[in-house]
């Protein structure tokens, strides 16, 4: 809201409010002429009209807002047309002082009408049957105080003051229409909250009809002065005060509705109430005698008593929806916000036109820490995580999704402007935290979407979707990365989605065939193994590549059922050679393994039940993975170390091309390096890849480990590699993928595919 300064309107209207309370002064000292006083009357109604419709056409103020102060200037219209009757009807002598003629009731009770539905159609919020009941009570525990008091101070002496006749009547009438405008206006406000209005500017419009009532309790102290009439003195500071509320609604606009908290207040005001009766009930016993006396305490305290048990069980109740209502918005083990608050955070935001930044945070390899040091350190670990995510990001919402996934929303021009932020979170992340007594260090996948309030941008849930996406292409490229997101990912993972599900449906269907290729000594072209290779052969498009669905079943892990599947197959498979062709078979089937399936929990021991199932030594099976597998360590590490400890043997696949190959080496358990294909195409060429040929078999056999030059194509390619020392070879040369049909034959010829 803007800071406050007077404008011309309110100057105008408090001068002309002083000069009408000093011309009131003066009447009390000494008879002044009474159409003076009326003078003031119309022009105080028109600041009054002029500010409500000032206030109804404010920029960004609500429809309803500004209904509502349109109906409050129509209410005014009417009550300065009543009062220009009332002041000709004194001036005629028609009405007596503090009296009202019925032309001027009548124009009276229409403004009060159309206040009064004004004050109706205020928007609240939804309610139960419950509710409404409620609050119909409370309303009537109000109107009740109110109606009582009004009887013990007017009601019941009116004859004393107002003579009996109509006219007197009449006034009490319009003292207690006013009574009831400012008490539906305070019970409305109270109870049902305030809406699209400001509730300052409601409280003193209610305030200003509380004002406009004090004019019928003037009559009897004006009798003396008839020249003196309650209208011209009161209605010029009733109408400062709607011009106070109409300018304090104007600066604010747009108010936000009111919440549901806001309505635990009418109890407390019916309490009031009741405890105003009860004081009025005391005064009045005290001059009854003792017995009546006595009879109304003991009722009065046992209201006390029961009101004070009443509000504490409220107090107790309020506080467990307060615990509730935060429960329903944070997570109870980090205490950080929740989706549904994050939500509502995100769409917040964007309502307001700010540019937000969705990022998400994933740990990595947080399974490997639950499994290794128990759920406690786990839990321990969330936490820390949680607080470390603060002290980066003081100013950004955290939440946590659940499980080790955590969303960061912050302020961010753009995607180059959010990643560096989200860089120095990644960097602060990777700090030693303590954990149950465990100093872990945390690497997170961070994936970013920055959003503005746009057409295309659906809201909260579809800027979350696109940090999703962003996030799993993070880990896609490896542990420790953050990446933003751009529309191609979304083409890409429909993509993926699609051949993911038909992948799902080829697996179950028996869609998918287990290719094998020999892998064989280079002195003789002898095969020593086969690599097992997937194929798909689709009931349409015939025979599908592995690098047209492999990466979309890594993109959303089909490739766990699917290499699980390729396993199980090439171990049935080696077992039914060595008992069809005992000494003759292959010394060893070699399988990928994906990181997705390394990171699977158990792997180690899912691989011995394999081979007890297939009656296999654990030495006929080699696993191949590659570098991007093992390179960040973990529990994919973890678990090749155990499937070492198996005697299954181990391959380092497409060695050379990774950036910290060498290094591997001194960690990752390998028996078997398979030299990538790019090194082999020029061996026969001098230059650089030969020399790299050169050196990987140099580092092989000087690390006692086997090397297998893969993609060998032609004859002078394998003699190139054997002059190099290579002893193992695998490609076209000695052979294509082909089923195990085909496979066995070729392996009873022994001969290269290009010999003969």
């Amino acid at each position: 809201m803007a800071p406050w300064r007077p404008t011309r309107l309110l100057i105008a209207a408090s001068v002309l409010a002083l000069l009408a309370e000093g011309w009131f002064a003066v009447g009390l000292v000494r008879p002044t002429p009474a159409a003076v006083s009326w003078i003031a009357v119309p022009c105080a109604v028109g600041f009054g009209i002029a500010a409500c419709l000032r206030a109804a056409a404010a920029p960004g103020i609500a429809p309803g807002a500004a209904r509502f102060w349109r109906h409050v200037a129509v209410a005014m219209a009417f009550i300065g047309l009543g009062a220009v009757s009332n002041g000709a009807d004194m001036a005629r002598g028609i009405a007596r002082t503090g009296h009202v003629g019925p032309l001027t009731a009548g124009i009276y009770v229409g403004g009060l009408v159309v206040l009064l539905w004004a004050m109706f159609r205020i928007p609240g919020a939804p309610r139960t049957r419950g509710e409404w009941l409620r609050f119909g009570l409370d309303c009537g525990t109000v109107l009740v105080t109110v109606a009582t008091f009004a009887w013990h101070f007017l009601l019941s002496d009116w004859q004393s003051w107002s003579g009996g006749n109509v006219t007197g009547v009449r006034a009490i009438m319009a003292l207690l229409g006013c009574l009831a405008v400012c008490v539906f206006a305070f019970v409305k406000i109270a109870f049902t909250g305030t809406g699209p209005l400001d509730r300052r500017a409601l409280y003193l419009l209610a305030s200003a009809g509380a004002v406009g009532g004090l004019g019928g309790a003037l009559a009897p102290l004006l009798g003396p002065r008839p020249y003196l009439n309650g209208t011209p003195i009161l209605l010029p500071i009733t109408c400062l005060v709607l011009t106070f509320a109409a300018d304090r609604q104007r600066r604010a606009a747009r108010v936000v509705p009111a919440t549901p908290r806001q309505r635990e207040r009418p109890g407390f005001v019916s309490y009031a109430g009741v405890l105003a009766t009860c004081l009025l009930l005391l005064a009045d016993a005290w001059t009854h005698g003792a017995d009546i006396l006595g009879v109304a305490i003991g009722a009065v305290t046992q209201v006390l008593l029961v009101g004070a048990r009443q509000v504490t069980a409220l107090r107790d109740n309020a506080e467990l929806v307060r615990s509730l209502a935060w429960q329903a918005g944070h997570d109870s083990l980090t205490s950080l916000a929740n989706r549904r608050l994050l939500t509502q955070h995100i769409t917040g935001e964007l309502g307001r036109g700010e540019r937000v930044a969705v990022a998400l945070v994933d740990i990595d390899d947080f399974k490997a820490i639950n499994d290794d040091l128990g759920h406690t350190t786990g839990d321990a670990l969330l936490r820390a995580v949680a607080g470390r995510l603060r002290e980066l990001m003081p100013g950004a919402l955290v939440a946590r999704l659940g499980g080790d996934e955590y969303a960061l929303v912050f302020a961010a021009a753009d995607e180059p402007a959010a990643l560096r932020v989200l860089r120095t979170v990644a960097a602060g992340l990777r700090l030693p935290v303590d954990a149950a007594g465990h100093a872990l260090v945390v690497e997170a996948s961070i994936g970013v979407a920055v959003g503005e309030p746009e057409p295309r941008l659906s809201g909260a849930d579809e800027l979350l979707r696109r940090a999703d996406v962003a996030m799993y292409a993070a880990k896609v490229q490896g542990k420790g990365r953050q990446v933003a997101y751009d529309s191609a990912m979304d083409q890409r993972g429909a993509e993926q989605a699609r051949v993911a599900a038909e992948l799902r449906t080829a697996l179950d269907l028996g869609q998918l065939r287990v290719f094998y290729q020999p892998i064989v000594r280079l002195d003789d072209g002898c095969p020593v193994g086969v690599e097992a290779l997937v194929r798909w052969e689709h009931p349409e498009r015939g025979m599908i590549r592995p690098d047209l669905f492999i990466p979309a079943a890594e993109r959303t892990g089909m490739i766990v059922p699917v290499g699980q599947w390729v396993l199980t197959e090439a171990l049935r498979q080696a077992a039914q050679w060595r008992r069809a062709l005992g000494p003759d078979a292959l010394r060893y089937v070699s399988v990928n393994v994906s990181p997705r399936q390394l990171r699977e929990t158990g792997f180690a021991a899912t691989l011995r039940d394999e081979l007890r199932t297939a009656g296999l030594p654990p030495s006929c099976l080699m696993v191949e993975v590659t570098e991007t597998a093992v390179f960040d360590g973990g529990s994919a590490l973890d678990e090749l170390h155990a499937v070492k400890r198996l005697g299954v043997q181990v391959a380092l696949d497409d060695f050379g091309t990774g950036h910290s190959s060498l290094g591997l080496l001194r960690t990752c358990p390998v028996d078997v390096l398979k030299v990538d294909k790019s090194f082999v195409d020029n061996v026969t060429d001098a230059g650089e890849r030969s020399v790299i040929a050169e050196a990987l078999i140099g580092i092989a056999d000087g690390l006692r480990l086997r090397a297998v030059a893969e993609g060998v194509e032609t004859e002078e390619q394998a003699a190139a590699l054997r002059r190099l020392g290579y002893q193992y070879a695998q490609g076209y040369y000695y052979g294509r993928p082909v089923p195990a049909a085909e496979l066995t034959s070729l392996r009873r010829a022994a001969a290269p595919a290009g010999r003969s």
